[in-house]
This record gives structure tokens, C-alpha cells and sequence, in this order.
């Protein structure tokens, strides 16, 4: 319980802020043009508000629906759908009577704000921990796959070369390049030689849904860290500290090879041969239908592999930190794309917020939130451009439709265009939010 209310606490917070920034994006450029905003909202407040205050002509508060925020401007055809307003003639304060190149910085105000908050974390991240990676030829063992992988065509112990003859020097990005370049391959050396590992379009559709596919092989050390709530091995006596050196007093090279040897005896008893202070103990067990022993191993990989790390002096992060952020854009982009492509179904990924909460790590790191919260800035903006009415892109759409043919669009379609921009979002809301239930049930 404490792990769930701990993401939900990182979700909520990086949330808030992302939606003022956003918000705040289009309350400074109306302001500018000296467009009059009637409201300033984080969360939606429909029939009533936890807390509001009126400054100038602004209400600003907080709504009771945690679904996103917004601003109110006048003479503006938005989701409160206020058309007695509209039916008035317009105000010099109002948006509808501000130059066309005006309301076009008002409406994308609030992306140009989520992108240069994520520029700013990045930069933030990069000067305060800089960054660390594992380089994949420093991958000395080969790489350890799940069945995803082993389906795919990879095998325990392969060490990879290149995705699509093109080198990939952080480990951790292999899978994201395959996935998002459309990779046909992945080039391996298996057993000395060079191997070709082909990727499909359900292969593709595979590595999409799962997760943890490939990790790197690590040399046999089980020494046990501490005990998970069910575990068989702490009620077969081990404890803390343990090292199991071999099982039924057969030893292994790699970790791997040890976790196959428990699959392959699911619900047969087993002995467990310990070293326990310099001496060697036995302890029976039966390997439940998990596999797993209910431990935690206490490991340290920097002393098993060269991890690089690259420090960064202020100025030097100022570069570095827009170029991660320019990547990270150009690499969602990318990921937006998969959703529309019905080879690799990776509408059926697509998540709400169950799988938002979840990209949070479940003990509080402000490395990982300030990171998350970057990522989602990129989302937010990425996703408020699309063009559909309801969202700023739609409106963008509009008024450059309007730049070029010199025509506004009618009130009345773009009340219609606002509706129809709200049912489409409500849906892709359900549908996301129903993919996240479906998938605990699953």
C-alpha cells in the first residue's frame, strides 16, 4: 500500500506542475496581447471548486477532478462552451478580436512551455548527477533474455554487435533503437561468429507489450540480500547473507543458468548447497510453481561491469540538456507513430494513468521524478498539438487555416469542431484508462 500511495503522490505532484506550467503558458501570452482571462484552473471544477480567489478580473482555484487544468480566456469558444458570450459583440479584450498571428502564440503558449520545462529539468538532471550508462561492449558476459526474447530469435549469452549494422553505445537503448527505428535486425555474436537475428512485424509486436526482454548475463553469485513476503528458501532456513553456491550439488557459470535449473524443477524438492560463514551447508526445498526463491540478491554491478559516466559543468549542461530533451521529442514522436500502425498493435499498450503511476519507481528518488516529469512535459506538449478541436493543436489548426485563406471558421462549427474534439478525447481517455483495468484482471 505504502509503494502505491508513494507513486501516486509522484504521479499527482509531477502532474499539478505540468499543468500549471502548461496553463501558465497561455495565461502569460493572453496577458501580453492584454487578453482578458477569466479563469485560471489546476483540475476541472464542474458544479463546484475546493478553493478559489479572484485578482484583477482572474478567478484562480483548484477543481475537485483531477483531470488536467485549464485556462478560461474571454471570447474564446472552449470546453466550458460559454456561447451566450459568444453571442455579444466582441470586446477588445477579447481573443476573437486579437490579431490571427496573436491568438496563434496564445494558443501553442502553453507547448512552448511544457518543452522548455523539459529542457530545463534536463539540464537540471545532467549538471546535478550527470549521466551514467553501461556502453554495450562494455557488456563483457553476453546478454540473459526472457521467452520474449528467446522468441524473437536471441539467445543467453549472445553479445550484441549493432541494431540494423548501426552501433548502439548505451545497453539500455537497444531495445527502445529496435522498437522505434523498425529495426529488420539485430546484428549478435553467438558462439564466435557473426549472426543476424531477424525481426518481424510481430516480433516487433512482442518486444511493444513486454518488458525486462534482454538484461546483461551476469556471473553465478547468488548471495542473498534479504527475503521477499513468501519465500521458500527463508522457510528452508537460509538467511541473510547466504550464498547459494550450486543445487543438487551441481555448480553454474551464470545466474541464468541457475533460474533455468529452477524452471526445470517446478514442484520437485531440491537441495540447496549454502555457504554459510566459510562453511558449506544443505538445505531441502521444493521449488514452488513461480520458479522463484523469494529472495533478493545483493549485488554490485560496477564491480562486475565499467559503467561510463560523463560530469557536466553548468554551461556544459545547457547544450547537453536541450539536445536530450530535442531527442527525447524526436524519439516520442517516433513511439506515436507505432500507436497507428496496425502491424504492431501498440494501440493495445496504449495506458492512462495505472500505467502513468507506474512509470514512478515505488521509493522516492527525485533523480527518476525529475526525469519522469521531463518526459511527460514532452508528452503533454507532443499531445496538445495534435490536431484534434479541444486541444490547442485543433485551435492552431484553425487559425492557420484562417492566415492562409484570410476566412475565419464560423462559431457554430467551431462549437461542433469543440465537441467532437471533447468525445474523441473522452474516448481515447476510456479506452487508455480501460487498457490499464483490463490489464489487472488479465
Amino acid at each position: 500500500m505504502e509503494i502505491v500511495l508513494i507513486k501516486a503522490a509522484q504521479l499527482i505532484l509531477s502532474l499539478s506542475l505540468l499543468v500549471i506550467i502548461h496553463e501558465f503558458g497561455h495565461f502569460l501570452f493572453a496577458r501580453m496581447f492584454k487578453t482578458r482571462v477569466e479563469k485560471f484552473y489546476l483540475f476541472f471544477d464542474p458544479w463546484f471548486s475546493l478553493f478559489k480567489v479572484k485578482k484583477g478580473d482572474t478567478e484562480y482555484g483548484v477543481g475537485w477532478l483531477p483531470l488536467g487544468g485549464y485556462v478560461k480566456i474571454s471570447g474564446m469558444i472552449d470546453e466550458s462552451m460559454d456561447k451566450e458570450a459568444m453571442k455579444l459583440p466582441p470586446q477588445p479584450y477579447e481573443f476573437r478580436s486579437k490579431k490571427t498571428w496573436q491568438r496563434l502564440l496564445i494558443m501553442t503558449g502553453g507547448v512552448l512551455m511544457n518543452f522548455i520545462l523539459a529542457f530545463i529539468i534536463y539540464i537540471g538532471i545532467l549538471y546535478a548527477w550527470g549521466e551514467q550508462y553501461l556502453p554495450t561492449a562494455n557488456v563483457k558476459y553476453g546478454i540473459e533474455v526472457d521467452s520474449v526474447g528467446r522468441q524473437i530469435g536471441l539467445q543467453n549469452g549472445d553479445k550484441i554487435l549493432a541494431v540494423a549494422n548501426e552501433k548502439v553505445e548505451n545497453f539500455l537503448k537497444i531495445i527502445p533503437t529496435v522498437i522505434l527505428d523498425y529495426a529488420s535486425a539485430i546484428q549478435v555474436e553467438r558462439n564466435g561468429q557473426k549472426v543476424d537475428v531477424e525481426i518481424s512485424d510481430d516480433d516487433l509486436a512482442l518486444l511493444i507489450k513486454s518488458r525486462g526482454v534482454l538484461s546483461f548475463r551476469i556471473p553465478f553469485d547468488y548471495r542473498i540480500a534479504r527475503f521477499g513476503k513468501d519465500s521458500p528458501a527463508k522457510d528452508a532456513g537460509l538467511i541473510a547473507g547466504d550464498q547459494i553456491i550450486g543445487m543438487n550439488n551441481l555448480k553454474y557459470e551464470f545466474n541464468d543458468q541457475f533460474k533455468a535449473a529452477l524452471r526445470d524443477s517446478l514442484g520437485k524438492q531440491v537441495t540447496l548447497n549454502v555457504l554459510r560463514d566459510n562453511q558449506e551447508m544443505n538445505f531441502s526445498l521444493v521449488i514452488p510453481q513461480t520458479g522463484m526463491l523469494g529472495i533478493q540478491l545483493e549485488q554490485d554491478l560496477e564491480k562486475i561491469f565499467e559503467f561510463k559516466t560523463i560530469r557536466y559543468g553548468l554551461l556544459e549542461s545547457i547544450p547537453a540538456g536541450i539536445s536530450r530533451g530535442i531527442n527525447e521529442i524526436n524519439d516520442y514522436l517516433k513511439q506515436f507513430k507505432l500507436i497507428f500502425s496496425p502491424k504492431t498493435k501498440a494501440y493495445e499498450s496504449l495506458g492512462g494513468f495505472i500505467a502513468i503511476g507506474n512509470i514512478f519507481p515505488g521509493a522516492w528518488n527525485w533523480y527518476s521524478f525529475w526525469s519522469m516529469t521531463a518526459f511527460l512535459s514532452i508528452i503533454l506538449g507532443v499531445m496538445n498539438l495534435l490536431p484534434i478541436p479541444a486541444l490547442d493543436g485543433g485551435h492552431v489548426i484553425f487559425l492557420l487555416f484562417e492566415m492562409i485563406t484570410g476566412r475565419k471558421p464560423g462559431d457554430k462549427f467551431l462549437e461542433y469542431a469543440q465537441i467532437t474534439g471533447m468525445v474523441l478525447l473522452l474516448s481515447l481517455v476510456i479506452f487508455a484508462n480501460g487498457n490499464d483495468i483490463f490489464k489487472l484482471f488479465k
